[in-house]
């Protein structure tokens, strides 16, 4: 019974707190992430008069639920990714992509190294930051652009295309990060292109099953007119292909976001998209999205603020010139006017749920456990990128609107 009275508390507060974000023209999870770092200053200060407080951030049940979430959000990722107008980009977003991944990857990487005491994990946290810089979120990034009414134009499918190379490029190096926490070393040339491999075959077989099969499947379950039945067949499909990843040595999120990917109206039919995809929808923002981004506010550690200023200053300001001259050259090379250069790479800043995502595995891989907690860089890491996330997230509809105001 005290689970449910936990969760129901949190996700009232998450409810709450994501409504108001979203009436000031914010991205809900900001507000309920803030749910989560009140709950954990409650725990901190109160615990003892408020007992769920300390609860939750202990709750195992919270971290399972999260996992689900996280399934959830980035299922949705694939299911709002429209491959065919991609496709129509793929040069221009490519070319984008390469940028966005490479400078934020390596600026990201240098400032972590730079600052982080020497220790046996130091490459690990470097290589994590570096990843999150990298990181771009494919729902936050689509939401905005379908605020400003540019989602189908040839600005926005350079920056949707380019979006998506780089969540899955950015999940390749999640399994490399997750290579180098297990065993402690850079993967090898051998194993790295063993690796690289084993990510060629899942595309492969996805790709192949999410054209030629699962559409058939699909066309079968719509003539039931069974909208739980096509439901549970999606989420099949996506539990597979986790399986699928992980069996490759990668993290069964890349599984959920390919499942996503191919459900598409032209393959299963405009009933079948839009049934399921509110169903989706519905579930997760409005119940496992709120539950995740919470868990990650309780983790979230306010002195950070204090202990770790200046490097949080260069981390967000590194972020968005990481971005804005990765990605923004690149936009200009393939003919891209400089306005619209500019407004890829802030189209391209926000980390959002992708960036949160990422934190979380490697969280929960216990790297930052087992991380030198004496020096307040190392301490307040996890905090720190789950700040600059936010900010990114924030900030970049803010830029977009100033650059390209609407009408």
């Amino acid at each position: 019974m005290d689970v449910f009275i936990d969760l129901l508390a949190l996700l009232i507060l998450t409810r709450v707190l994501g409504e108001a974000a979203e009436r000031l023209r914010q991205p809900a999870s900001a507000g309920e992430i803030l749910a989560g770092v009140l709950l954990a200053l409650l725990a901190l200060n109160y615990g003892d008069v408020i007992p769920f407080a300390v609860e939750l951030v202990n709750s195992k049940i919270l971290i399972y639920t999260a996992d689900i979430g996280i399934f959830c959000l980035v299922f949705l990722a694939g299911i709002e990714t429209e491959p065919k107008e991609i496709v129509k980009h793929f040069g221009e977003s490519f070319v984008v992509a390469a940028g966005g991944i490479v400078v934020p990857l390596l600026a990201g990487f240098a400032l972590a190294w730079s600052f982080l005491p020497e220790s046996d994990h130091r490459q690990s946290l470097a290589l994590l930051t570096g990843i999150v810089m990298s990181i771009t979120a494919v729902p936050a990034t689509a939401k905005i652009l379908q605020e400003f009414n540019l989602i189908h134009t040839r600005l926005g499918q350079v920056i949707m295309g380019a979006a998506l190379f780089d969540d899955v490029i950015g999940l390749f190096l999640l399994a490399v990060l997750l290579a180098l926490i297990d065993t402690g070393n850079v993967p090898d040339v051998v194993t790295f292109g063993l690796l690289v491999a084993k990510v060629f075959a899942f595309f492969a077989i996805t790709i192949l099953l999410g054209v030629h099969v699962y559409p058939r499947v699909s066309r079968g379950l719509n003539t039931m007119q069974a909208t739980s039945l096509e439901f549970s067949a999606l989420a099949m499909v996506g539990l597979a292909y986790g399986l699928l990843a992980e069996s490759l040595g990668m993290h069964w999120i890349l599984g959920a976001f390919m499942a996503g990917l191919f459900f598409e109206r032209p393959r299963v039919g405009v009933r079948s998209y839009n049934e399921v995809r509110l169903i989706f929808t519905a579930v997760t923002h409005g119940m496992l999205a709120p539950l995740f981004f919470a868990s990650i506010g309780l983790r979230f550690d306010p002195n950070a603020l204090i202990s770790i200023p200046f490097f949080l200053a260069l981390l967000l300001l590194i972020a968005f010139v990481g971005k804005i001259a990765g990605c923004g050259i690149p936009a200009l090379l393939v003919g891209l006017p400089r306005r619209d250069a500019l407004a890829v790479g802030i189209g391209m800043s926000t980390r959002g749920a992708v960036g949160f995502v990422v934190l979380s595995i490697a969280y929960n891989a216990g790297l930052f456990e087992m991380a030198d907690h004496t020096h307040p860089i190392t301490t307040h890491l996890f905090s720190g990128l789950v700040l600059m996330a936010v900010l990114t997230t924030m900030l970049a509809p803010a830029l977009l609107r100033w650059l390209q105001p609407k009408g």
